[in-house]
């Protein structure tokens, strides 16, 4: 079974320190939380848009803050791990920047569970483009995606991959999870 993850929100609970990185760059300190995190879960570029952040603001800002956060502010799911063991290939496609990555995987000893990852830094168009995804697929043959926003699942749907959305009941998805324990009787019997 070969697995294609998102990273934020999927694989590590990175969701708090992202919604306060953000609210950083609004004008509007009034802003809820939730607010926040509803936008940011269709996509960045939706939450820029309707909060008014200028896209050159956010690109030279929000990685370089988020990053800047004490890695210990973004712990991985519980029984992530679990799953990570029980596939034989392991690849992330995120937005994040590669050091970023790479630092909290190391930091929860988690790298080594990748055969590749693919970042913000790799030139891929971002999602929802299935770019990244044909790529990876094509090398590893990969059996299912998981991910928490439409634009993690919608490439893998284009090139025909089943879907797990994590944590978002309203995805369209072939499973849906909202712990990873659930992983074993949901998910892995079907694939």
């Amino acid at each position: 079974m070969n697995i294609l993850w998102d990273f934020d929100g999927t694989i590590f609970d990175t969701y708090p320190t992202i919604v306060q990185t953000f609210k950083r760059l609004i004008n509007d300190k009034d802003v809820s939380d939730e607010e926040v995190l509803e936008k940011l879960k269709v996509s960045s570029l939706h939450a820029m848009d309707y909060f008014g952040v200028e896209k050159k603001e956010f690109d030279k800002t929000f990685h370089q803050q988020e990053s800047e956060l004490d890695v210990r502010e973004k712990p991985p799911f519980a029984h992530v791990e679990e799953v990570l063991k029980a596939a034989s290939c392991n690849v992330i496609v995120t937005h994040k920047a590669k050091k970023s990555a790479v630092d909290i995987l190391t930091h929860y000893k988690l790298k080594h569970y990748f055969t590749e990852i693919i970042t913000l830094d790799d030139g891929y168009n971002r999602k929802p483009d299935p770019q990244s995804y044909r790529y990876l697929h094509n090398l590893y043959h990969i059996d299912l995606v998981i991910g928490d926003r439409e634009l993690d699942l919608q490439p893998g749907r284009e090139i025909g991959i089943k879907t797990c959305a994590f944590q978002n009941a309203y995805l369209a998805a072939d499973f849906h999870l909202q712990d990873y324990q659930q992983f074993f009787t949901r998910v892995m019997p079907y694939l």
